[in-house]
């Protein structure tokens, strides 16, 4: 037990909370965001190094970087739209991918130890562009009328309960979509973040406590958790770009 008799400290929302760096005319400017423009100048200067001068017999970064490239390109874009349409919207995968990945993954860096997509903001601010990509998209691919079409599933063949099942297309993919694209990156990253705080602050209470074999066992587990999270990091890029293909794939996919 601490001093004061608090007990275990246990993380909470206030583990996301931080203080700001510095202050201007009421904008407070914190960690969260330093993380994220430190995230956007990595992504930008590698791709730069990668291919600002890029050469027929690449060096190393080149070459990593042509194996980033070609993983989001033939792995995520061709394999959802298809090299035809696809082809277009690759450097904006390519841009959500390795930003998103960069994110995620300061959540196991010393110092750094955030993630910054476990602030709603971020996964939300993302998801909008991908919203505001494939919508207008899909009316300048189908017309207006074949757009709502599109996006509501409306179709006459359905009979009576052709008017139910546009309500609840248009409520899904117009309203429900961009939400459930957000909140599934967010609420990964939370939770990960939050069980990674909670072993590494229980592995050194119990250490101070001196119940030494618990301690170890929260130490172990912290361990395990950091290596369940580098792969959750990766996989969560991985999905949020899947699922921007697939809305994009959506919008430009005849309606039947």
């Amino acid at each position: 037990m601490s001093d004061n008799g608090c007990g275990f400290p246990a993380p909470g929302l206030h583990s996301f909370l931080f203080k700001p760096i510095f202050e201007v005319g009421g904008f407070e400017f914190n960690k969260v965001m330093l993380l994220a423009l430190i995230s956007t100048a990595l992504v930008v200067t590698f791709f730069y190094a990668a291919f600002g001068k890029a050469k027929m017999v690449p060096g190393k970064v080149q070459m990593i970087g042509e194996a980033g490239y070609d993983f989001v390109r033939r792995g995520i874009v061709y394999e959802t739209m298809g090299k035809k349409d696809g082809e277009k919207y690759v450097p904006l995968m390519v841009s959500l991918f390795f930003f998103i990945w960069i994110m995620n993954i300061w959540s196991v860096i010393p110092l750094a130890q955030f993630p910054v997509s476990s602030v709603i903001a971020y996964p939300f601010v993302l998801a909008g562009i991908v919203y505001f990509v494939w919508v207008p998209l899909t009316f300048k691919r189908h017309g207006f009328v074949g757009g709502w079409k599109n996006i509501t599933g409306y179709d006459n063949s359905l009979g009576p309960i052709k008017w139910l099942v546009a309500f609840i297309e248009f409520f899904s993919n117009l309203l429900v979509r961009p939400f459930t694209h957000a909140v599934r990156l967010f609420a990964n990253m939370f939770a990960g973040h939050l069980m990674l705080v909670m072993f590494t602050v229980a592995s050194w209470y119990l250490l101070n406590s001196w119940l030494i074999p618990a301690a170890g066992v929260s130490f172990v587990m912290t361990i395990a958790m950091i290596g369940f999270e580098l792969f959750v990091q990766a996989v969560q890029a991985y999905v949020f770009v899947l699922l921007a293909c697939s809305y994009i794939q959506g919008a430009l996919a005849e309606h039947h």
